[in-house]
């Protein structure tokens, strides 16, 4: 089978497909063929080797894991031991590592559901990791309720276009933060208010809230603190040095919090069932940008770092022939 693999940290460049032997489930566990994955900030820190608290997860010195962490395909094998899974179950979910990858084997307890009929393998492959971080983050962390002011910086991106939504659903008023580009976007999915970033500093707007999430880490706890009302949480999702002083200086005094969460450590099947739920009611969807094969890695590697991608960027696996049919509506989406 066809697997993307890094040997070393550094550009994209590093990355290399490789032909490696089809894995074979063990007794509780199932073999899923592949077809469509993600491409994500998490595969370019993984990657990167950068921020180096990445390293202490990923290896010290070079990459010990395979890319790739949510999914969505059909399952073709299963363990002897498998009660929940049949062959040719449309299936999707989130691993620690390896799912940029013909075949994949995952538990049958681990972060893995079935696709429902009305949904296809684009988009619930976009709602695995993105919005169970979301989640986790707002619900889980920051105790979201009705009536709370929230900010997500980051809102057009893969993280923050569920975060908005989910605001949305915990009945909070919601301000998004992107590029003007993407303001109709992300009043679509139910921000209340748009800030353009590059026009305007929401730390300096006079506006205040009870939650600001950071989803793209390009803020500090110390640059936000003053936008925070009384009891207010900063969250992000990028570690760093800072953050981890912050949370524990926050921790001891102050009545305004610093939240840092390694949440891909933390996924679970009731989240990721939450979310299929919410997303067959309409509460949720995901935001698709664009599409690459798999043999253009590079390129979807080189396009998520830009750092403009709104939603979610999508690697298209297993039959060639599929593939490169499905290319075409990704082009055209993403021209």
């Amino acid at each position: 089978m066809k697997a993307i693999v890094y040997t070393r940290y550094g550009s994209p460049e590093v990355i290399l497909i490789k032909e490696l032997e089809q894995p074979v489930p063990r007794d509780n566990e199932v073999l899923i063929k592949v077809h469509e994955a993600l491409v994500t900030p998490s595969d370019m820190a993984m990657r990167t080797g950068s921020p180096f608290l990445v390293r202490f997860f990923s290896g010290l010195l070079r990459p010990r894991s395979s890319p790739g962490t949510d999914f969505a395909g059909e399952v073709v094998a299963v363990g002897k031991d498998v009660k929940r899974f049949r062959n040719g179950d449309r299936v999707f979910g989130a691993v620690g590592s390896g799912a940029h990858a013909d075949y994949l084997c995952v538990p049958e307890d681990g972060v893995l559901t079935t696709i429902p009929e009305t949904m296809t393998y684009r988009e619930t492959a976009g709602a695995c990791d993105a919005a169970m971080t979301a989640l986790s983050f707002l619900r889980d962390h920051a105790r979201i309720r009705k009536g709370q002011a929230v900010l997500i910086n980051g809102a057009s991106g893969s993280v923050g276009t569920f975060a908005v939504q989910l605001a949305r659903y915990y009945g909070a008023e919601v301000t998004g933060v992107c590029s003007g580009a993407n303001a109709e976007m992300v009043k679509s999915l139910g921000a209340g208010k748009v800030i353009d970033y590059t026009r305007e500093d929401f730390n300096r707007t006079g506006q205040t809230y009870d939650i600001i999430f950071d989803a793209v880490g390009k803020s500090t706890f110390g640059r936000c603190k003053g936008a925070l009302r009384p009891g207010g949480i900063y969250l992000t999702t990028v570690p760093s040095l800072n953050i981890m002083l912050q949370m524990a200086r926050t921790a001891l005094s102050g009545d305004k919090k610093a939240v840092f969460a390694a949440t891909g450590l933390n996924q679970t099947r009731e989240k990721l069932d939450f979310i299929k739920a919410l997303m067959e009611t309409g509460e949720l969807k995901s935001v698709i940008d664009r599409c690459y094969p798999l043999e253009q890695m590079a390129e979807a590697h080189r396009y998520v770092e830009t750092g403009r991608k709104k939603g979610n960027v999508v690697v298209l696996v297993g039959d060639e022939d599929r593939r490169y049919q499905a290319i075409g509506a990704g082009a055209a989406q993403a021209a």
